[in-house]
């Protein structure tokens, strides 16, 4: 197995590989910021920066896509590729402007193991997109993208005990309704994670 590409063609997977990285970052700056939680950290600046980076990188895929030819994989794959790698500093940004906004004063367990496995998902998406191009190590693509899969079962069941949590005793119902959000937000983007390793997936199989 493996990809048969021209030199001008690489600059796609360096591409992605800042995306990944992009959202890698975003996910262990905002695991520092639960971890430490602060209204007015510098932290929440500093994901805005990577998400703006973000969807720069985004474009330019985009833009080479339209004016390149002869693709490593198919143009509807890488498309999707770039669109779902997009999707995760997306959802750390909008989740930590979310936060703000209902005035969530303090952080919790449950959020601090939620984003701890958003990171390992976020890194190993970033190892499995580090070694696409690597025809030698596609089995090692696999391994994460299976690692990857097993993660996204972790956060469903982390989300459903956190969500348990909010009905204890008697709850505020308002706080209910923001802390329901921010974990279901930090599922969906472990949801997103999974989406990814398919998608690598699938590319590894069509050029099998």
């Amino acid at each position: 197995m493996g990809f048969s590409i021209m030199p001008k063609e690489e600059k796609f997977f360096a591409l992605f590989e800042a995306q990944a990285d992009h959202n890698a970052q975003a996910v262990k700056m905002f695991k520092e910021l639960v971890q430490n939680w602060d209204p007015k950290s510098p932290a929440f600046d500093k994901i805005r920066e990577l998400e703006h980076e973000a969807d720069i990188t985004t474009h330019e895929i985009f833009d080479k896509l339209n004016r390149t030819f002869i693709t490593p994989f198919d143009r509807e794959d890488i498309h999707q590729l770039a669109s779902e790698l997009d999707d995760i500093v997306d959802a750390v940004q909008s989740l930590s402007n979310r936060m703000l906004l209902y005035k969530i004063q303090h952080s919790t367990p449950d959020l601090i193991n939620l984003v701890d496995i958003l990171d390992q998902a976020a890194d190993a998406i970033r190892k499995a997109v580090g070694n696409l191009q690597d025809k030698g190590k596609l089995r090692r693509v696999l391994d994460y993208c299976i690692e990857i899969n097993r993660l996204e079962n972790t956060g469903d069941h982390a989300r459903d005990i956190a969500l348990s949590k909010l009905f204890e005793g008697t709850p505020d119902p308002i706080e209910v309704i923001k802390w329901k959000e921010v974990y279901e937000v930090v599922e969906y983007a472990i949801d997103r994670c999974e989406d990814i390793a398919n998608t690598i997936e699938s590319i590894l199989v069509k050029q099998a």
